[in-house]
């Protein structure tokens, strides 16, 4: 406080006391800062001579602890005297620098600025070489006391005055005189270090080793740089470590994946991703890979299985496959969009077009709605409901690759017919489960027709309960003598067609048909009934007088089955022609069915080696019928009916492909009303795509269609209008 007053009287005297060798300023205060201002800067710059001669004796370490010692000693005295002189920087120093004179500085950032001028710029270049030779043996392992270079930069820092404004702190020192140098050792000592470990290791060690060494480099700079360093010192290290080497990297990814070692593709794309463009070509290469292993799955399996390869094995096979690499680019490449792209291309390419699709294109999709329909039938092997709904994911991970989604809508659609006319399907829970999931991938309209047979299902039960009540309400024992069960659908929903065959109903169902139609066109007046009796089944009771079993058996049996089994209540013994006659069948179903009750031995064919269906034969009702089941199910599809249900469905398929582009192309045109080719086209394909893939002809011989059709018109070579 003594010396704070006596710098206050000294300021504010208009003339100090008289002393020796003292001469008095003629103007005033004025001078007299200037005089203690001028006097104090001479009294720093000696005190800072004599430090710069001590530290010339000191080098390496011990400089910098010199350094370090001195450094935060004069620090100290700094700020002490800048309070003391609090005074001067009020009001003298303040005046000056209002008066523009930037050499004059507040006491402390004197104090500082002569540290800089006097000592640090002496003594920076030897500093360094010690900081960087301890950061050095750092990196070699050893242990230092890096408190001693966190405070080596913190005076760096602190050394970087602002000019303009003394309360703010530049980073130009630090930048020039500590970052600079030590990002150049860096790069010196990592491009030494790398090529010497390169030469002598493998890849994987070298890439564990640029991992380990730039995570040091991170707690570097956490340890005791500025903050600010960091992003220069990784990019620079990150050249020298990674972006030298990326191409001895990338020449290792394959056989990286050929050996599906995860850990070490996760290192390499860690370590790629922090170069631009460093993973550009992995991602080529990874599609490569996935698509080759995908259509190798599939050939395998051909080759294992022939042409007829199960639904289930083949699904599988595609699942397998993009399974093992969707885990790989979530767990390995940290789920890069990039790598999730090329996945998903390479897996479009190998499910649509692998070895099973060389003859149809619509392969994957049939099989695809084959698997669904397996899965959501009946049977001994159903899953559980948490397991079922996995699968049925799995199914949804397939069909989003599927480019011909309307191949499968068909199948799937005529498939889940005969589930729910059959009354086949598992649960009606997965049932609406999976054309939720189809709608939310391909929107409402897809599902439209699947929805409205589950409408028709629940007004037809409300129809059965009608008949029902009404046959009881007749009190016809002959009615009420046969379970009789029926099912009207809608045709513009359901996917089903009458037969190509006639057929004669039999005579113990024919006043139950009639009476129903009655029923019916009593309701719906102008409605036409078309009976689908290939899809219509029933029981039949069958006792035998040899048999060990009282009960009898019971026969599943289609209706054509039971037209040829009833007459057997007649007679033992009938021939093929007696057969058709009955029945009215065609051949082709005549001897399907026939074929299957020969081979169940329910009937047995005289000549037994003759062919089943050929003329001249016969076929006597098996007396000695033996069964270990009670309930004997005959009602196997025919091999014929299935052929000609997916040659029929195929049919559809194109029918209704054509209808959908000349609708696409109506309503492009109605909005744009004069198009070149190109455009229409490319925009054709653009509305159509989530559908199926068209093709470039078929959407030509649209075109010309609707030009012969006039929805269309040439204008010249390359452009058509709407005619409205």
């Amino acid at each position: 406080m003594k010396v704070y007053t006596a710098i206050y009287q000294f300021c504010t005297a208009a003339r100090p006391p008289t002393q020796v060798g003292y001469t008095p300023p003629s103007r005033g205060a004025q001078l007299l800062g200037a005089d203690l201002y001028n006097n104090l800067n001479t009294y720093i710059k000696n005190h800072l001579a004599a430090i710069r001669q001590e530290a010339d004796q000191h080098a390496d370490e011990a400089l910098i602890k010199y350094y370090i010692r001195t450094w935060q000693r004069y620090t100290t005295g700094a700020r002490y005297l800048n309070h003391i002189f609090e005074y001067l920087n009020r009001h003298w120093v303040k005046r000056e620098r209002d008066e523009g004179r930037r050499n004059v500085y507040d006491v402390n950032t004197l104090c500082l600025v002569r540290w800089r001028t006097e000592f640090f710029d002496h003594v920076q270049e030897r500093l360094m070489a010690a900081v960087l030779l301890l950061v050095e043996r750092q990196r070699n392992g050893e242990t230092i006391d890096t408190m001693n270079i966190k405070s080596i930069v913190q005076s760096f820092v602190s050394l970087g005055l602002d000019e303009h404004d003394s309360k703010k702190v530049s980073l130009a020192v630090y930048k020039m005189y500590f970052e600079g140098p030590f990002i150049a050792a860096t790069e010196v000592y990592y491009k030494a270090e790398s090529k010497q470990f390169v030469a002598e290791n493998s890849v994987v060690e070298y890439m564990k080793k640029a991992e380990v060494r730039l995570k040091e480099e991170g707690s570097r700079v956490q340890m005791y740089l500025h903050q600010s360093t960091e992003k220069t010192l990784m990019r620079r290290c990150e050249v020298v470590l990674i972006s030298d080497h990326a191409d001895l990297l990338r020449n290792e990814f394959q056989a990286l994946l050929d050996t599906d070692r995860q850990n070490d593709l996760q290192r390499m794309f860690l370590l790629l991703t922090r170069i631009p463009e460093g993973l550009i070509s992995l991602r080529v290469k990874f599609e490569e890979h996935v698509r080759r292993q995908g259509l190798l799955a599939v050939e395998q399996l051909v080759s294992e299985a022939g042409k007829d390869v199960e639904p289930r094995a083949y699904v599988d096979s595609l699942l397998e496959v993009h399974q093992r690499y969707a885990n790989l680019v979530q767990v390995a490449f940290a789920g890069d969009a990039d790598f999730v792209k090329s996945l998903d291309n390479a897996c479009r390419e190998f499910i649509n077009r692998n070895k099973m699709c060389q003859s149809s294109s619509s392969k994957s999709p049939e099989l695809l709605a084959k698997y669904s329909d397996a899965l959501l039938k009946k049977s001994g092997k159903n899953a559980e409901d948490s397991d079922l709904e996995v699968k049925l994911n799995d199914i949804m991970t397939i069909f989003k690759y599927i480019d011909d989604k309307d191949v499968f809508q068909k199948f799937y659609s005529r498939m889940l017919s005969r589930r729910l006319v059959h009354q086949t399907s598992s649960s009606d829970d997965a049932e609406s489960s999976m054309i939720s999931k189809l709608k939310e991938v391909c929107g409402s309209e897809y599902t439209n027709k699947l929805q409205r047979m589950f409408q028709d299902m629940s007004v037809s039960g409300d129809l059965q309960t009608q008949f029902r009540d009404h046959v009881a309400a007749s009190n016809d024992a002959g009615l009420l003598a046969i379970d009789f069960n029926i099912l009207v659908l809608g045709t513009n929903f359901w996917p089903l067609q009458p037969l190509n065959t006639t057929f004669n109903l039999p005579d113990e169902l024919v006043r139950t048909f009639e009476r129903f139609q009655a029923f019916y066109n009593s309701k719906h007046n102008g409605r036409k009934l078309t009976w689908l009796w290939q899809l219509s089944k029933g029981e039949l009771k069958a006792t035998y007088p040899k048999s060990a079993t009282k009960a009898g058996f019971t026969f599943q049996v289609s209706t054509f089955q039971m037209a040829i089994l009833l007459p057997y209540n007649v007679a033992d013994r009938y021939s093929y022609e007696q057969l058709q006659q009955i029945t009215a069948l065609n051949r082709e179903y005549l001897a399907g069915s026939l074929a299957i009750l020969v081979k169940a031995r329910v009937l047995l064919m005289e000549p037994a080696d003759a062919v089943v269906g050929a003329g001249g034969t016969w076929y006597a009702l098996n007396l000695d019928f033996k069964s270990k089941k009670i309930r004997v199910n005959l009602n196997l599809p025919l091999r014929s009916e299935q052929k000609q249900e997916a040659e029929t469905t195929h049919k559809t398929i194109e029918e209704d492909r054509k209808m959908l582009m000349q609708s696409a192309i109506v309503r492009i045109m109605k909005a744009r009303r004069v198009l070149k080719h190109v455009v229409l086209v490319q925009e054709t394909i653009a509305q159509i795509k989530s559908r199926f893939t068209p093709k470039v002809p078929e959407i030509k011989k649209c075109i010309d269609f609707l030009i012969e059709k006039e929805y269309l018109e040439r204008i010249d070579n390359d452009r058509y209008s709407y005619l409205a």
